[in-house]
């Protein structure tokens, strides 16, 4: 009777598992925030759903301030304000230029955790805590013609950022450093320093809070 031998293959291992760490930041405004929620989309829908053509001859609806600041904030079904997660990880993806690290591994190696979900479109946010005012602000459209502008302003306010990382491609300090560069050089929300229209209006920056 003959024996079978059982041979022993060793496995070579050369993707290792992700090491997801979380660190959570503690920051404080050193400008005004302000958000825009796109609401003139529903807008749009509605046009299309109707039959709706463009013409030139439009007639301007009556601007109703306070409804206009609600419909450019997002808003928690439990009533508190948020600014969108994807403006801090947008953040984090773009500080990455300045640190000559490839934006395409950030993209894969930062997450950040939300509070929260906006009511009416589900979009992930982080809770802001400070006072809500309004802003009221002339502008010009792509067409070049002025319109006025309502949207929610935040002059002094702070947050609570949770962000998952990959600690096989930055180190604690590394996320922190980054972290430090979106708060003082790509800010978040409408005006900041990195804002893709403009140079900005010295919008949406912060500091690290350091506790004890």
């Amino acid at each position: 009777m003959v024996k079978k031998q059982e041979t022993q293959i060793e496995e070579m291992i050369v993707i290792s598992p992700p090491k997801i760490h979380t660190i959570v930041f503690k920051i404080k405004g050193t400008a005004p925030l302000m958000t825009h929620r796109f609401s003139k989309k529903m807008e749009m829908m509605q046009a299309q759903i109707e039959g709706k053509q463009s013409s030139k001859k439009k007639v301007h609806k009556e601007k109703n301030p306070e409804q206009d600041m609600n419909d450019a904030s997002y808003i928690h079904e439990k009533g508190w304000f948020g600014v969108p997660a994807s403006s801090f990880r947008a953040g984090l993806i773009s500080a990455c230029r300045l640190a000559n690290f490839k934006m395409t591994i950030a993209k894969l190696s930062l997450f950040i955790i939300a509070d929260g979900h906006d009511k009416v479109d589900g979009v992930p946010i982080i809770k802001i805590n400070g006072k809500r005012e309004m802003s009221i602000m002339t502008v010009r459209n792509a067409t070049g013609v002025a319109d006025v502008r309502v949207r929610p302003i935040w002059k002094e306010w702070e947050m609570s950022i949770k962000v998952n990382y990959d600690r096989t491609q930055f180190s604690e300090t590394d996320v922190y450093n980054l972290f430090m560069r979106v708060g003082m050089q790509v800010g978040i929300g409408e005006g900041r320093p990195d804002s893709k229209q403009s140079a900005g209006l010295g919008y949406g920056t912060f500091e690290i809070v350091i506790e004890d």
